[in-house]
Protein backbone atom coordinates (compact mmCIF):
# COMPACT_ATOMS: atom_id res chain seq x y z
CA UNK A 1 0.00 0.00 0.00
CA UNK A 2 1.45 3.01 -0.99
CA UNK A 3 1.67 6.10 1.40
CA UNK A 4 -0.29 9.50 0.50
CA UNK A 5 2.44 11.33 1.94
CA UNK A 6 5.14 12.70 -0.39
CA UNK A 7 8.71 13.91 0.39
CA UNK A 8 9.17 17.42 0.73
CA UNK A 9 11.00 19.07 -2.68
CA UNK A 10 13.57 21.81 -1.98
CA UNK A 11 11.12 24.31 -3.66
CA UNK A 12 8.35 23.37 -1.09
CA UNK A 13 10.63 23.80 2.13
CA UNK A 14 10.42 26.72 4.23
CA UNK A 15 13.08 29.42 4.02
CA UNK A 16 16.02 29.26 6.33
CA UNK A 17 15.37 31.23 9.47
CA UNK A 18 18.14 33.65 9.07
CA UNK A 19 16.97 34.92 5.97
CA UNK A 20 13.56 34.90 7.21
CA UNK A 21 14.46 37.20 9.95
CA UNK A 22 16.91 39.35 7.53
CA UNK A 23 13.34 39.60 5.60
CA UNK A 24 11.19 40.65 7.96
CA UNK A 25 13.75 43.08 9.38
CA UNK A 26 14.06 44.56 6.17
CA UNK A 27 10.50 44.90 5.75
CA UNK A 28 10.10 46.49 9.13
CA UNK A 29 12.82 48.96 8.74
CA UNK A 30 11.40 49.87 5.25
CA UNK A 31 8.46 50.89 6.71
CA UNK A 32 9.96 52.58 9.45
CA UNK A 33 11.25 55.13 6.61
CA UNK A 34 8.19 55.33 4.82
CA UNK A 35 6.44 56.33 8.76
CA UNK A 36 9.16 59.23 9.22
CA UNK A 37 8.81 60.18 5.62
CA UNK A 38 5.48 60.84 6.35
CA UNK A 39 5.91 62.53 9.41
CA UNK A 40 8.35 65.25 7.97
CA UNK A 41 6.11 65.87 4.78
CA UNK A 42 2.67 66.51 6.96
CA UNK A 43 5.12 69.07 9.00
CA UNK A 44 6.87 70.66 5.73
CA UNK A 45 4.10 70.73 3.52
CA UNK A 46 2.07 74.09 3.68
CA UNK A 47 -0.94 75.15 3.01
CA UNK A 48 -2.04 72.26 5.03
CA UNK A 49 -4.71 70.35 3.81
CA UNK A 50 -6.90 66.91 3.50
CA UNK A 51 -3.24 65.29 2.92
CA UNK A 52 -1.94 66.51 5.89
CA UNK A 53 -4.38 64.39 7.51
CA UNK A 54 -3.69 61.50 5.48
CA UNK A 55 0.17 61.97 6.17
CA UNK A 56 -0.46 62.31 9.86
CA UNK A 57 -2.50 59.01 9.93
CA UNK A 58 0.18 56.65 8.07
CA UNK A 59 2.63 57.91 10.69
CA UNK A 60 0.23 57.11 13.52
CA UNK A 61 -0.47 53.43 12.16
CA UNK A 62 2.29 52.56 9.47
CA UNK A 63 4.00 51.39 13.22
CA UNK A 64 1.22 48.69 14.10
CA UNK A 65 1.59 47.55 10.12
CA UNK A 66 5.44 47.26 10.58
CA UNK A 67 5.47 45.46 13.60
CA UNK A 68 2.49 42.82 12.63
CA UNK A 69 4.19 42.52 8.83
CA UNK A 70 7.32 41.64 10.67
CA UNK A 71 6.18 38.99 13.29
CA UNK A 72 4.62 37.34 10.11
CA UNK A 73 7.04 34.65 9.54
CA UNK A 74 7.55 32.44 6.50
CA UNK A 75 4.53 29.93 7.93
CA UNK A 76 2.15 32.82 6.93
CA UNK A 77 2.95 32.92 3.53
CA UNK A 78 2.80 29.20 2.74
CA UNK A 79 0.53 29.45 -0.18
CA UNK A 80 3.03 30.79 -2.53
CA UNK A 81 4.91 27.60 -2.68
CA UNK A 82 5.62 26.01 -5.91
CA UNK A 83 4.81 22.37 -6.53
CA UNK A 84 7.90 20.95 -9.02
CA UNK A 85 5.73 17.64 -9.57
CA UNK A 86 3.44 19.47 -11.54
CA UNK A 87 6.43 20.57 -14.01
CA UNK A 88 8.30 16.68 -14.07
CA UNK A 89 8.02 14.92 -17.40
CA UNK A 90 5.62 11.76 -16.97
CA UNK A 91 7.15 8.57 -16.42
CA UNK A 92 8.09 6.44 -19.47
CA UNK A 93 4.84 4.24 -20.80
CA UNK A 94 7.37 1.13 -20.97
CA UNK A 95 8.44 -0.26 -17.40
CA UNK A 96 11.73 -0.48 -17.24
CA UNK A 97 13.60 -3.75 -16.61
CA UNK A 98 15.87 -3.95 -13.30
CA UNK A 99 19.38 -5.04 -14.33
CA UNK A 100 20.03 -8.69 -13.61
CA UNK A 101 21.25 -9.21 -10.17
CA UNK A 102 25.27 -10.33 -10.02
CA UNK A 103 25.46 -14.56 -8.96
CA UNK A 104 28.53 -13.86 -7.47
CA UNK A 105 28.42 -14.33 -3.64
CA UNK A 106 31.10 -14.07 -1.44
CA UNK A 107 31.05 -15.54 2.51
CA UNK A 108 33.51 -14.96 5.19
CA UNK A 109 33.77 -17.26 8.37
CA UNK A 110 35.28 -16.73 11.31
CA UNK A 111 35.97 -19.03 13.96
CA UNK A 112 37.49 -18.30 17.38
CA UNK A 113 40.82 -19.97 18.22
CA UNK A 114 40.32 -22.50 20.92
CA UNK A 115 41.27 -21.74 24.55
CA UNK A 116 43.04 -24.87 25.06
CA UNK A 117 46.00 -25.02 22.83
CA UNK A 118 49.25 -23.40 23.28
CA UNK A 119 50.46 -20.77 21.29
CA UNK A 120 53.73 -23.37 20.05
CA UNK A 121 51.42 -25.44 18.85
CA UNK A 122 51.04 -26.29 15.14
CA UNK A 123 47.51 -27.01 14.03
Amino acid sequence: MKSSHHAPSATSLPRAPRDDAVARSRRYLVMMGIRILCFILMVAITPYGWYTWVLGAAAIFLPYIAVVSANVGQDARAGRRVDPERALPSAPSTPVAPPAPETTVIRLEETRPSLDRRPDEDA
